[in-house]
């Protein structure tokens, strides 16, 4: 994504910045200066004073200046395609596998998704720092966008309508279907995990497509789209009068007799936005079969979990991937690889930005 300008009176747009990757701009009152924030996969966030025609002012600060960053031995981070299960779309992915990567290895996998319509989180921006701290451990971070998250513009969002929970499995079982074609992946060490639409997917995963995940994290998940507000909702699937069909396909109940286990769930007790009856429903089915599952409710938190629980939160996420991906023992970190140098001009190719976080979405 760059930054660029156009004439109120029209014509085409200038592009003012140049390197490959994701820019943020904050523009002054006048329009004469923005401040430009850009990264990519190989290239972490730097800071550049630019005028308004894009001409570099002075850089302000950048990441991998600091002696720290020289320390590190950072993921191999590559953006690339994986191809639908029906031939018609090359699906947005990037990875970040570890610093000491070798093919010979079997490496674990944790895919890391939303998976709502025209929300991708695939771009050619420097990864979260998490995804660098699971390759220094020898686990391979993924992120896929399926067909209606917005790379494929109207028509691929479009297919969403009344089919919420359809194209996400499709695709994900797809992506992860192609990664057991690789010998390096560890093929029954497959896992995910997302928050609110994320996880929704993550829940539709292991009952939807139980096999092709083993283990997930479902945070404030929506499970029945006939329990979440009807203004975003009926947006993509109408009114459950109107698309009963389409309820129930997209339902996690309908799925679960399919779990083989290896969830944990997560919520708020007080979500407003994601009531936690969608999580309950599935809990109340996992006991009354005598299911294997990680429960934890977390008193007091809305949407988001609160800033004194969330310590607990991401510990517990931790140590749930350590003892199912990585045999119960933290490896060594990854200390003194040669890895590639960060490059002031970074020429991978681009894909379409995650787009900001929408108001009262799932």
């Amino acid at each position: 994504m760059q930054v660029m300008r156009v004439k109120l009176t029209g014509g085409e747009p200038e592009v003012l910045t140049k390197d490959a990757g994701v820019h943020r701009a904050a523009v002054s009152p006048d329009g004469s200066f923005f401040v430009d924030t850009a990264s990519s996969l190989t290239t972490p966030s730097r800071i550049t004073l630019r005028k308004g025609d894009g001409t570099a002012v002075r850089e302000i600060g950048n990441a991998a200046s600091s002696a720290a960053f020289e320390t590190i031995a950072w993921g191999q981070a590559e953006l690339f395609t994986i191809p639908s299960a029906d031939g018609k779309y090359q699906l947005p992915a990037y990875w970040v596998k570890p610093p000491d990567f070798s093919p010979s290895k079997k490496y674990p996998v944790i895919f890391t998704i939303y998976g709502g319509p025209e929300a991708g989180t695939v771009s050619n921006a420097w990864p979260a720092l998490a995804a660098h701290y699971w390759a220094e451990r020898g686990v391979i971070t993924i992120s896929v966008d399926h067909r209606g998250g917005g790379a494929f513009g109207k028509a691929g969002v479009a297919l969403m309508h009344r089919n919420l929970g359809k194209w996400e499995m499709t695709d994900l079982m797809a992506a992860a279907a192609w990664l057991r074609t690789k010998p390096f992946i560890a093929a029954d060490r497959i896992g995910i995990a997302g928050s609110s639409y994320g996880g929704y997917t993550t829940a539709m995963a292991l009952t939807y497509g139980a096999g092709a995940f083993n283990y997930g994290i479902a945070g404030s998940s929506v499970t029945d789209w006939a329990l979440y507000d009807s203004v975003y909702t009926e947006r993509y699937m109408d009114t459950p009068s109107e698309n009963p069909e389409g309820y129930k396909a997209g339902a996690v109940l309908t799925y679960v007799d399919r779990y083989k286990g290896g969830l944990r769930i997560t919520h708020g007790t007080i979500d407003d936005n994601v009531h936690m009856q969608n999580s309950v429903q599935v809990i109340d089915w996992l006991t009354s079969h005598d299911k294997r599952f990680e429960l934890m409710i977390y008193p007091d938190s809305r949407h988001g979990i609160q800033a004194a629980q969330r310590a607990h939160l991401n510990r517990e996420a931790h140590d749930f991937w350590v003892r199912n991906l990585l045999g119960g023992k933290l490896p060594d970190v990854v200390v003194g690889v040669e890895t590639s140098k960060p490059t002031k001009s970074d020429k991978a190719p681009r894909a379409k930005d995650a787009p900001k976080e929408r108001e009262r979405t799932p």
